[in-house]
C-alpha cells in the first residue's frame, strides 16, 4: 500500500517513510521524538540501531564499528549466512526503549552487527534482487499448486546478497513440503527457507483497506496480536454479524478490542437488565443506551412501544419491585410548565402570559376571469354582463347620488 516511496518499496532512502508526506503512509513507522535531545555530558550514544526489512520485519543490530548512522541510511549488516541490506528505521535512546519494550536484552550476545553503510554496488544488488521477487513468487506458486499441497504462498523475500530466500505462506495444518524446497532449489538456485505465518501476519505483511477506509492497522502500526472473542462485540452491543465483525484476515477485527475498557468502564454503574412490575403489567428489557445510560422497556401486549428509562428511574423501579411495590408507570410523569414572558410597563416589571401567536392566512391571488371559458351548466347570471366592458346593474337600494350641479 502507499506510494513508490513507502516502506513497499524498501529503496526508500528518506528515513522518514513517503518522501511527499513525511512519512505518513510508512508500514510500522516510528517518531523519533529524543531526535532534537541532547545527551547529557559525558554520556556515549546507545550502540544498538534497529533496521527495517521488507514489510513488517524488523531487527537490532549492534554498530561496533562506531559508525555514523542516521535514519534512513542504508547499511550492511550480518546475516546467518552472507549479509543483508536494510534501511535504518531508529537510531538512538529510542532503540533502548523498543528493545525494553520487546524485552531483548540489549547485552545479548546474539546480536549481530553492522558491517557498514552500503556502496553504490550495493545498493544497485539489492534493487536488482527486488525486482526478481515478483517473477520468482509467480513461479513458486506454480510448482507448490502442481504437487498439489493444501498451503498458500504469500511473500516472498530476498537476501540482500542475493544468495538466500524466504517464502512466507499460510496453511490450515501442517504441511510436507520437503519435496517442494528440492523443487525451489533446483528451480532457483539458492538456499530456500519456508515460514508459517497467521492470517493476520499475512495480512499485515500484504496490506490492503480496511471498511472503515483507511489502512490496515496491522500493517502501519499494530505490532502485537492479541485475542478477539465475540464477548467484546456483546458489550459493545454490536450484532454478532460474522460478515460485519469480520477483517480482511477472516479473524475478529482487532479494532474490536480499541474502546473495549471505556464500555468496560461505563458497564460498572449500569444496572443488571431484569424485568420490572408496574400497575400496567410486566415490562421486558430490550436494549441500551450505555454511553446515554438508557435503558429500553416495553410491556408484553405492546412490544412496539419502547419506553425510555433512565438508569436511576430503573434502579428506583427495582428498588420498589424488590420490596413488593409497583409504581403506577414505569416512565416519570413530566409536569409542563406554562412559560411566562416578562413586560416593562411605565418602569414596573408586569409578567403577562404569552399569548400564542395567530397563524396568518395566506392571500388569495386574484383570478383573471376574462379568458376563463363559459362553463355550459351552470346557470347564467342575468346581472352579469356579456361585455366586459359594460357596467353592470346597480341593485335595488344601492342607486348612486344625482351629480351635483
Amino acid at each position: 500500500m502507499g506510494c513508490s516511496g513507502c516502506s513497499t518499496n524498501r529503496g526508500n532512502t528518506s528515513g522518514g517513510g513517503c518522501s511527499t508526506k513525511g512519512g505518513g503512509c510508512n508500514k510500522l513507522n516510528v517518531f523519533d521524538w529524543l531526535a532534537n535531545m541532547e545527551l547529557p555530558a559525558g554520556q556515549k550514544p546507545f550502540d544498538i540501531v534497529e533496521i527495517r526489512f521488507k514489510n513488517s520485519r524488523k531487527e537490532f543490530f549492534r554498530n561496533r564499528n562506531g559508525l555514523q548512522l542516521l535514519v534512513g541510511n542504508i547499511v550492511v549488516v550480518e546475516a546467518a549466512s552472507g549479509y543483508d541490506v536494510g534501511v535504518i528505521s531508529i537510531s538512538g535512546e529510542l532503540v533502548r526503549l523498543q528493545m525494553r519494550k520487546k524485552k531483548v536484552d540489549p547485552a545479548d550476545p546474539a546480536i549481530k552487527n553492522v558491517l557498514r553503510k552500503a556502496t553504490p554496488a550495493d545498493v544497485e544488488k539489492w534493487r536488482e534482487v527486488q525486482a526478481l521477487e515478483p517473477k520468482i513468487l509467480v513461479r513458486a506458486r506454480i510448482l507448490a499448486s502442481s504437487m498439489k499441497l493444501d498451503m498458500k504462498l504469500n511473500d516472498i523475500e530476498y537476501q540482500g546478497d542475493k544468495s538466500h530466500v524466504s517464502f512466507y505462506y499460510t496453511a490450515p495444518g501442517r504441511v510436507d513440503f520437503r519435496e517442494l524446497i528440492r523443487a525451489f532449489a533446483s528451480e532457483f538456485r539458492v538456499r530456500v527457507q519456508m515460514w508459517q505465518i497467521g492470517e493476520r501476519q499475512e495480512a499485515g505483511r500484504l496490506g490492503g483497506i480496511g471498511s472503515c477506509g483507511r489502512e490496515l492497522c496491522c500493517s502501519t502500526w499494530l505490532t502485537d496480536f492479541r485475542s478477539v472473542s465475540t464477548t467484546a462485540a456483546r458489550y459493545q452491543q454490536l450484532a454478532l454479524n460474522p460478515v460485519k465483525l469480520a477483517g480482511q484476515c477472516g479473524k475478529l477485527k482487532c479494532c474490536l478490542n480499541f474502546e473495549l475498557d471505556s464500555y468496560l468502564d461505563a458497564l460498572k454503574d449500569l444496572p443488571q437488565p431484569t424485568e420490572l412490575e408496574s400497575q400496567k403489567g410486566r415490562a421486558f428489557h430490550q436494549k441500551t443506551d450505555i454511553f446515554k445510560r438508557i435503558l429500553w422497556y416495553t410491556y408484553s401486549d405492546a412490544p412496539t412501544n419502547f419506553m425510555a428509562l433512565s438508569v436511576d428511574r430503573v434502579k428506583y423501579v427495582m428498588d420498589m419491585n424488590k420490596n413488593g411495590k409497583k409504581p403506577a408507570e414505569l416512565e416519570e410523569t413530566k409536569v409542563e410548565e406554562k412559560k411566562e414572558v416578562g413586560y416593562v410597563v411605565g418602569g414596573v416589571p408586569s409578567t403577562l402570559k404569552q399569548q400564542p401567536r395567530r397563524q396568518q392566512q395566506p392571500r388569495r391571488r386574484p383570478q383573471n376571469n376574462q379568458n376563463r371559458p363559459n362553463n355550459p351548466n351552470k346557470p347564467n347570471n342575468p346581472n352579469r354582463p356579456n361585455n366586459p366592458n359594460q357596467a353592470r346593474p346597480n341593485k335595488p337600494g344601492n342607486t348612486p347620488p344625482p351629480p351635483k350641479e
